[in-house]
């Protein structure tokens, strides 16, 4: 039951097929699902967890089942793209066409970026490539060299744009984390080219090939179906990156590394991420929300994530946290004690 548990993530797919088929309020489904039911289901739930759900070596001896599951989400999400793409034409009216781009969008974030993320941290290259067809789907590809080595070592300090200043707003957040971790992402395969005695913008240039990538399917799309689906697939792309960017800003809120005296940062810990043992986010994101021992280990698989007490706790899962940052003031009266206390631990 540990490792079927995962396969929740299939609940999306299947219910943004539904909303493929319907018209209306009812296109909507996979929001009314996930932004409804689990936060709702979240709230009720008993919370529980234990540092040792299971034994890193137990599931280490299933660790291809747990790859499989990735790898078989790749195939899944660019069925649902061709799928989204093809039906443009059947959409009846202007509510039912945004259903299921928001539905499409959906997807964008919780499989293109959220999946792409878990293999973009992997060491094969088989399994980084395909995170970087799936961050492709989301037009998001420079969220890996900035993510990797940008996030990761400047996480909890202000040269890191996806981490949220206390008192900031989501709304700003979005565009500062978006446009800062774009320009990071440059700034360092410009950085690795100069080291690497390559040519800023050869082919070595990782954002060179994703930046001809997002141009070359976005021709394809449009020359394959027409300037509707392309403008669909756009639409449902900058969706999946806002999910990103609110992720984003709920896992990192107002918590900074301390400068020390020496002018260096404290060394990451696992205090400079909210985390969330809220069992249905958890499983439906691949562990996302254990975000805190994420940042403590990157290199662990998803499956062996487990929670610590040092860890600051979110008071709801991902999908609430989400919902509660749409409204500023309230999101802050809730969660600017917390951060206090947090710092001070």
């Amino acid at each position: 039951m540990k490792s079927i548990k995962y396969v929740l993530v299939f609940s999306l797919p299947i219910t943004v097929n539904i909303a493929f088929q319907s018209e209306g309020w009812l296109s909507y489904l996979p929001v009314y699902v996930f932004f409804i039911l689990v936060p709702f289901l979240e709230l009720i739930l008993p919370l529980r967890w234990t540092t040792n759900e299971a034994s890193e070596n137990a599931l280490n001896r299933h660790a291809k089942y747990y790859n499989y599951l990735l790898y078989t989400l790749v195939i899944v999400q660019w069925c649902f793209v061709a799928y989204f793409l093809n039906a443009q034409n059947s959409s009846p009216d202007a509510n039912t066409w945004w259903g299921r781009v928001v539905s499409m969008g959906l997807m964008c974030g919780i499989i293109g970026i959220n999946v792409g993320h878990e293999l973009g941290h992997r060491n094969k290259r088989f399994e980084q490539f395909l995170g970087e067809v799936l961050l492709l789907s989301s037009l998001e590809n420079h969220f890996l060299p900035y993510h990797n080595r940008g996030h990761h070592t400047n996480v909890g300090t202000h040269s890191d744009p996806a981490t949220a200043r206390k008192n900031e707003p989501v709304y700003i957040f979005w565009f500062r984390s978006q446009i800062g971790s774009y320009f990071q992402a440059w700034q360092i395969e410009l950085t690795r080219m100069q080291i690497m005695g390559k040519a800023k913008f050869s082919f070595a240039n990782k954002m060179v090939i994703y930046s001809l990538s997002h141009l070359l399917l976005l021709l394809i799309i449009w020359q394959i179906f027409d300037l509707t689906a392309l403008l669909a697939f756009i639409a449902a792309a900058i969706i999946g990156i806002l999910l990103l960017e609110t992720v984003n800003y709920i896992e990192h809120y107002g918590l900074k590394r301390r400068l020390k005296e020496n002018g260096r940062y404290e060394l990451v810990k696992r205090k400079h991420s909210w985390n969330s043992n809220h069992i249905l986010g958890r499983l439906i994101l691949f562990e996302l929300s254990r975000h805190s021992e994420h940042h403590y280990k990157p290199d662990k698989p998803y499956q062996l994530l487990h929670s610590d007490p040092e860890a600051p706790i979110m008071p709801t899962g991902y999908p609430g946290m989400m919902l509660l940052s749409f409204v500023p003031p309230l999101f802050f009266r809730v969660m600017n004690g917390k951060v206090e206390r947090a710092l001070s631990a």
